[in-house]
């Protein structure tokens, strides 16, 4: 073997170590989430077109390089979530993942990214554990959770007089959550608790369920599910005539569910939510850019523009932190920083990673209080986000005692 035949063989070989390197030439952000089932129209292709506007919005670049955005669909099982993560983490040279409706899946993102010391932000997970017992420095909550959800209006519906609660929940970690924190507010504010049922993740026939809710004798039906699951079952109970007899409170009822349960089931009940594309001219703005992008031409949700919110501040950081290899120090550097942004305006985030904005308290309009499509909520109240979320000290995160 000659030595310029070696020659070649030691470049060829350096370029296929090094090929990985190349890949990475880029900072590059995961959407993971569902695009196929009961979460695909409350996050799904939306998120996507949130990260890119968000990604263009700040020019494209970050620490001096491009900016990419990669995407796929976790299909609300937990082994492919994590499969997929894990390829994005050792493989593909993702640095961040964003979004992932499904508690659960988010939980084994968190603890991965933190493993591999990438940045994990959840725009469209609900857990108030990202944040309490399982908090890593790795992660930020940024839209909402459940506690926030579930707290705020349960509080609110039994000042209302709706005192006697039945749940209808959502058979894991999410669902749980959600209920056992509007239960805690229900009993907290003088109401009570009659009973609760459990149903699989996209179930389509909730007859046993309702006659359950029927027969307990509470006169508030707390739906703790999210996304297609509170339309189909919010719905159901309509047709069951329950919204005679019962208030129904959908915890977590996003407002891309509305068109589809219609304004005359779903008028006067209320949500909480920080973020409604009708607040002001900059959310007005971004959901006219946001609806001329998506296939569907819908309007925004808060998830969404989570995704669009939080990108945008961890690209400021990775700039501030010279570059986005580094999750734990991205992290910390969003923490170092006051958030501003045009759709949830100043905030901030704590040690435990929880994202702090103001809430509305919002209403269904009537339907001839609609003056278009998305024209379908006001705002009743506006909650601090000291408020509105969990205390600190109170989610046992360890993160704060350091």
């Amino acid at each position: 073997m000659n030595s310029k035949f070696l020659h070649k063989l030691c470049i060829l070989a350096s370029m296929m170590v090094a090929a990985p390197g190349f890949a990475q030439d880029a900072v590059k952000i995961g959407i993971l989430n569902d695009q196929s089932g009961p979460f695909a129209s409350y996050q799904g292709i939306g998120s996507v077109v949130a990260a890119k506007m968000a990604v263009e919005d700040y020019g494209g670049k970050a620490a001096g390089k491009p900016v990419e955005v990669v995407a796929a669909d976790h299909q609300n099982k937990t082994d492919i979530g994590i499969g997929i993560a894990r390829r994005w983490y050792e493989n593909d040279g993702v640095d961040a993942i964003f979004d992932i409706p499904n508690s659960s899946i988010a939980l084994a993102v968190a603890g991965m990214s933190a493993e591999k010391n990438k940045v994990f932000v959840g725009s469209g997970a609900g857990t108030v554990l990202l944040t309490g017992e399982k908090c890593t420095p790795n992660t930020v909550h940024w839209t909402y959770d459940t506690y926030a959800y579930g707290r705020g209006l349960g509080k609110a519906i039994v000042q209302q007089g709706g005192k006697k609660w039945f749940f209808i929940t959502a058979d894991y970690a999410f669902g749980h959550d959600l209920e056992k924190q509007a239960a805690e507010a229900v009993k907290a504010s003088g109401g009570e608790v009659l009973g609760s049922v459990r149903h699989p993740l996209g179930t389509a026939d909730y007859a046993s369920f309702l006659l359950q809710a029927q027969a307990s004798g509470a006169n508030v039906v707390g739906f703790a599910n999210a996304g297609d699951d509170t339309i189909t079952s919010m719905k159901r109970a309509a047709e069951f005539g329950l919204t005679k007899d019962h208030k129904l409170v959908g915890l977590i009822l996003g407002m891309n569910g509305l068109p589809s349960l219609g304004l005359k089931f779903a008028q006067g009940a209320q949500i909480m939510n920080p973020f409604y594309w009708d607040l002001n001219d900059g959310t007005r703005a971004f959901a006219k850019r946001f609806a001329e992008r998506i296939p569907s031409k819908a309007y925004p949700n808060d998830m969404q523009a989570g995704v669009y919110a939080s990108v945008i501040h961890y690209l400021k950081a990775v700039d501030k932190v010279g570059g986005a290899k580094d999750g734990k120090a991205v992290v910390t550097a969003m923490k170092e920083m006051p958030t501003d942004d045009p759709l949830f305006g100043k905030g901030y985030i704590r040690k435990d990673g929880r994202k702090i904005h103001p809430l509305y308290l919002l209403q269904v309009k009537a339907p001839e209080e609609s003056n278009s499509a998305w024209d379908l909520l006001k705002v009743v109240a506006t909650i601090k986000g000291e408020d509105a979320f969990r205390a600190e000290s109170e989610g046992k995160c360890p993160l704060t005692t350091q």
